[in-house]
């Protein structure tokens, strides 16, 4: 029985609206299985520091929906013949989709980077690659 508000104190249940304040992140997760109940969504907000850069990698089969809450990061993939570089800023949306190969900068000196991602898997997938390449229609590099 839930005698606070705080919304993880319940158990999870499919039939009503979950709120997960701001100071209640699970670390970085707002919305996942084991915070809210969630089947096939994860959620979460990710800071990269100021002068910051992630390796390169992909997130298998999950497609990760990208809100951008401060700071201009740079998404870095490969077109098939050249690195690409989209610099989103506040108020933008990306997409990745499942095994795209890719890598996230944070070329700012000074503001760090906030970005809300949303997920299609429970568990945060993310698979190291060497390097960037390309990968075609049919889902193979």
């Amino acid at each position: 029985m839930n005698t606070g508000n705080d919304p993880r104190s319940i158990p999870p249940q499919g039939d009503r609206v979950h709120l997960v304040r701001s100071g209640e992140l699970d670390g970085f997760t707002a919305l996942s299985g084991g915070t809210v109940g969630s089947r096939k969504l994860w959620m979460g907000l990710v800071e990269n520091p100021p002068s910051s850069a992630t390796d390169n990698h992909h997130h298998g089969d999950s497609e990760a929906g990208i809100y951008v809450v401060s700071g201009h990061p740079v998404f870095t993939y490969h077109d098939g013949t050249k690195e690409v570089r989209l610099t989103a800023a506040p108020g933008d949306f990306l997409l990745v989709p499942p095994f795209v190969p890719h890598r996230e900068e944070n070329p700012d000196p000074h503001e760090p980077v906030i970005v809300v991602i949303a997920r299609t898997t429970q568990e945060p997938i993310k698979v190291s690659l060497p390097e960037l390449y390309h990968l075609d229609p049919t889902g193979t590099p």
